[in-house]
């Protein structure tokens, strides 16, 4: 099972079947992957079984059922088990020992995403924390939409600022002038345009900046 992938697809094995992890396996599937979720408990297996393929009632503590259920044939795998600290590390730790190359950890917090970068995770996503930011951002109405990466970079859509209206990007000089970079431009019933240094920035003009977090907050607050 592991080996096949979809339209274009890579294999993925979710463990955990909560709200984020049956979220991330069905839109995985969706994508045209190939998806294996497991959880110990039959209501959730039950619950997602008629959205996906592959769907079993297993569990991921035990070594021995992830072996035979081939786990370490999947190129990905998405552990989604943070409310239970201790299972969420020993699954963790379990792929890591099985060989999967690319492995995920949901973590609630610092603590927990420390202990399962230490044994085996190659990730951790922390969905409360990154949500939580990320509405922060929008509710003040600055920004329309910002995803912030690791190191404190981040991209925004925002309005243009009044300064770069009826100018073109290398007069109106943000990058030098606010330390962002516009990346593109999105004007009311057009296609997105890629910023070059003779595109012109026109009012009610949307521009999708990247740069430092703190950059993009001050360069956002201007409009």
């Amino acid at each position: 099972m592991g080996n096949a992938t979809g339209a274009g697809g890579d294999s993925v094995v979710i463990i955990g079947l909560g709200r984020f992890g049956s979220s991330v396996a069905q839109a995985l599937h969706e994508l045209g992957h190939d998806v294996l979720a497991v959880d110990e408990s039959a209501d959730a297996v039950q619950e997602l079984a008629g959205s996906i393929g592959h769907v079993v009632q297993a569990d991921g503590t035990d070594i021995e059922t992830l072996k035979q259920l081939g786990v370490h044939e999947f190129r990905h795998a998405v552990v989604s088990m943070g409310q239970n600290l201790e299972a969420s590390v020993l699954t963790v730790l379990n792929l890591s020992q099985l060989g999967v190359k690319d492995i995920w950890a949901k973590a609630n917090n610092p603590q927990h995403g420390r202990i399962a970068e230490r044994v085996g995770a190659h990730h951790v996503v922390y969905p409360e924390h990154d949500m939580g930011q990320r509405v922060a951002h929008l509710v003040t109405g600055k920004m329309i939409d910002f995803i912030e990466f690791e190191d404190d970079f981040a991209i925004a859509k925002t309005r243009a600022p009044a300064e770069t209206h009826g100018k073109t990007l290398a007069q109106s000089n943000v990058r030098q002038r606010h330390a962002v970079t516009v990346v593109g431009i999105k004007r009311r019933h057009l296609d997105f345009i890629y910023a070059q240094a003779d595109t012109k920035v026109e009012p009610g003009d949307l521009l999708i900046v990247a740069g430092p977090t703190r950059e993009i907050e001050r360069f956002a607050a201007r409009v």
